[in-house]
């Protein structure tokens, strides 16, 4: 659970150390992806979601 709590907390400090150094990049790229269909962004958050099982499983085996 432990590692869990890290993993969580470590996203939140790159998605706002993002938000905080390139503020006008950010909001350009939200509005690109409100244009996107829902098809591509769900087909990148699975393919994100599984390199992201694919690293774990690297890391942990």
């Amino acid at each position: 659970m432990e590692t869990l709590a890290a993993a969580i907390a470590l996203i939140l400090v790159i998605e706002g150390a993002l938000y905080a150094l390139f503020p006008t990049s950010m909001k350009r790229m939200l509005a690109e992806v409100m244009r996107m269909p829902e098809s591509m962004i769900r087909n990148a958050g699975m393919i994100a979601a599984a390199l992201g099982l694919a690293i774990l499983y690297m890391l942990y085996r």
